[in-house]
């Protein structure tokens, strides 16, 4: 029984574990992101330092590599993206010291867990035994001594354990590998260390320190819930598919295709979904909601059957429950967690996607939609091609700046089929989910569950780190930028290349728009001077954003027009892969890209001395009155023509 202290025995432990999918093995942590303060510097980051400098003895690279975050919550965003691109079977842990450098871990803990995605969190605490307290940034409760901040963690995790004995880590780590590895319950596992623990010995038991793999099984769904949604499928007239992020993270792709182009069922995509079928796909009909195309969004419409696949049926998906528009229409759910295979009162069939859509083409064999479904499939995508076409091809505004979907489309043509395009806030996510052309499973990567400003750059870190052969271009807004840059210098200090494409608007664009429509005049989202009304509606602020992404170590690119931004992009490409690159371009925020004909439910205020408020209002209760609640009665009728 090796006698280690916990923060050794929890890297020691996090270095032998394995997980194992359809028989191939691999080893699940990647490495440790952190940075390091009082509470973990002399715990695990003692341990990190021992680990290295062994490794470093026997002449290997050390199987958990530590990287120095510049920011806790963006290296947690790192660690999300990784797991991303890796389809869940490959994590980061991330550590952090007491107080501020834990607590700044919150919203990567929570975009997370809403993200179904798996990262380890060590948030660092005050001291367990109490000797020394009040500490320096201790949370004091008077309604309870053992309160800390870390307590702020347990509603943003899948699984939280707070650490007071060394011995407590044994169940608490196979604790937190089950919910890690567990596709239907992953997301932010959080273990809160106390300095003084990290750093007690102890004598573990060998059992726990050994290699250990962990199977990410393929839960098979329950026949009768097939055969059910089988005979639903036969007698629907026109049905639809909602493809979301669990078709990638069960690989379905594949079978998604083959069961699409066997039935004629169209497919519509959610922002984790996009990509689950490449483009020139004739089932493709694009991205489905708020943010959709019209194509997926006037099928949804008329849509008396909708088969969601591994989607949790946001309101950006649904366009806030105004588009399934049928008065009879019902939902089949596929998903392997029961939370969402529950949701819009529809069929449940619980289990892993790729099997649940094999099974199904089974029971279906010879089934599938009528000549007069397929032809309007054809005539609507062909209409959406050309919407597209006609925004990449944009012309510039009146003042000479670029407009954004051209920007897109230029990014889009000339980057290469196998790279990944990242975004996460602002007006870009939207605009990508309708207007991007995905040519590769893993050419997609907008995160939307959070839709976290500043997600981008680490995002295109983490990407980077998990697919080193690919190029990463990462989609950022000023706005998104002037909040979390930093993980650029973590890139140089790592000699890892992302090609970030910062499009200065300056301002909010999205929420510039949102708030014009709402009738509040885009107020309070440029970023412009304090004039002499008192207001911030003089010039511009004047950022220097070339000179900003320079003094972060990054080669910098300037593009003014569509021929400086093609030439920027081939010169990114050709670029050394060792190092960041930022092409910076400025875009008029007022041109938006082609409507998507749906609705996002934003309150209006319902009295307002502003005409403009008052307007928006009007329009917002015409809109609430297409609003439905999508939930069946108990007894809906399940055999042909439901509801007649």
């Amino acid at each position: 029984m090796p006698t280690l202290t916990t923060a050794q025995a929890l890297i020691t432990f996090l270095s032998r574990q394995y997980v194992e999918r359809d028989g191939e093995r691999s080893r699940f942590f990647a490495g440790v992101f952190g940075i390091f303060g009082h509470g973990n510097v002399a715990g695990v980051g003692q341990a990190l330092l021992q680990a290295e400098l062994a490794a470093t003895e026997d002449g290997v690279p050390p199987t958990l590599p530590y990287v120095l975050a510049r920011n806790e919550q963006a290296m947690v965003h790192a660690a999300v993206a990784y797991a991303r691109h890796r389809d869940r079977t490959a994590a980061w842990a991330c550590t952090a010291s007491v107080g501020p450098g834990s607590t700044n871990m919150l919203t990567g803990a929570a975009l997370a867990t809403i993200n179904r995605l798996p990262v380890l969190l060590l948030p660092s605490s005050t001291f367990a035994g109490r000797a020394a307290s009040p500490l320096l940034q201790e949370l004091e409760d008077s309604r309870a001594g053992d309160v800390t901040v870390n307590d702020a963690f347990r509603p943003l995790s899948r699984y939280y354990d707070n650490l007071t004995r060394p011995e407590q880590l044994i169940p608490a780590a196979l604790q937190a590998m089950r919910v890690l590895t567990d596709p239907a319950e992953t997301g932010a596992v959080t273990l809160s260390l106390p300095q003084d623990v990290q750093a007690e010995a102890y004598d573990w038991p060998e059992e726990f320190l050994a290699e250990r793999t962990w199977r990410i099984e393929r839960a098979p769904a329950d026949p009768a819930a097939l055969a059910e949604a089988a005979e639903l499928i036969k007698a629907a007239s026109a049905p639809l598919i909602i493809a979301g992020g669990g078709v990638h993270y069960s690989g379905a792709e594949d079978e998604l295709a083959e069961f699409a182009a066997a039935t004629g069922i169209p497919v519509a995509e959610t922002q984790a979904g996009k990509g689950s079928l490449l483009h020139g796909d004739p089932r493709l009909m694009g991205a489905v909601g708020a943010t959709g195309t019209t194509a997926a969004n006037a099928l949804a419409r008329d849509a008396d059957l909708v088969i969601g696949i591994g989607t949790r049926w946001s309101d950006f998906s649904t366009a806030s429950r105004t588009l399934f528009a049928n008065p009879d229409v019902r939902f089949v759910n596929l998903n392997v967690a029961a939370p969402d295979a529950a949701k819009q009162a529809g069929l449940a069939v619980r289990g892993d996607a790729r099997e649940a859509i094999r099974a199904l083409r089974e029971r279906l064999a010879g089934v599938g939609v009528d000549e007069a479904h397929l032809r309007r499939q054809d005539e609507l995508r062909a209409a959406w091609d050309a919407t597209v076409d006609a925004a990449y091809a944009a012309p510039a505004a009146t003042d000479g700046r670029m407009v954004q979907s051209a920007v897109l489309g230029i990014v889009n043509e000339y980057s290469d089929p196998g790279d990944t395009v990242v975004c996460a806030a602002g007006s870009m996510p939207g605009d990508l989910h309708k207007l991007w052309r995905v040519r590769d499973r893993r050419g997609y990567h907008v995160e939307y569950g959070y839709s976290c400003m500043g997600y981008e750059v680490p995002g295109g870190l983490g990407i980077a780190l998990a697919d080193p052969d690919r190029d990463v271009f990462v989609m950022v807004g000023d706005g998104s930028w002037l909040m979390m840059s930093a993980e650029l210098a973590t890139a140089v200090q790592e000699r890892v290349k992302i090609i970030v494409v910062l499009v200065q608007n300056h301002g909010f664009g999205s929420i510039g728009a949102l708030s014009e429509s709402l009738g509040s005049q885009r107020f309070g989202t440029s970023y412009r001077r304090r004039g002499e009304t008192g207001r911030l509606d003089a010039e511009p602020v004047g950022v220097d954003l070339a000179a900003n992404a320079a003094s972060l170590g990054a080669t910098v690119i300037t593009a003014g027009d569509r021929e400086e931004l093609i030439n920027a992009i081939a010169q990114a490409k050709a670029a050394p892969p060792d190092r960041p690159v930022v092409i910076t371009v400025e875009t008029d925020p007022t041109v938006p890209a082609p409507d998507s004909a749906a609705w996002w439910d934003v309150p209006v205020s319902e009295v307002a001395e502003l005409a403009s408020t008052r307007e928006a209002y009007q329009n917002y209760r015409k809109e609430k009155e297409n609003q439905r609640p999508l939930v069946a009665p108990p007894d809906w009728d399940r055999s042909p023509n439901p509801g007649s």
